[in-house]
């Protein structure tokens, strides 16, 4: 492999494992909403 190829690599790891690892973080501190407003619990059935 040359150079540039190990360099663009690298440089793609880089991205997809930090995008990885960004999302985990805030997922971490934001997580999913607990409480919603009132109104949701009706069954829709579309017509």
């Amino acid at each position: 492999m040359s150079t540039l190829a190990i360099v663009f690599l690298v440089l793609s790891i880089l991205i997809v494992w930090g995008g990885l690892s960004a999302s985990i973080l805030y997922l971490r501190s934001h997580p999913e909403r607990a409480d919603y407003p009132p109104g949701g619990d009706e069954h829709y059935t579309p017509r």
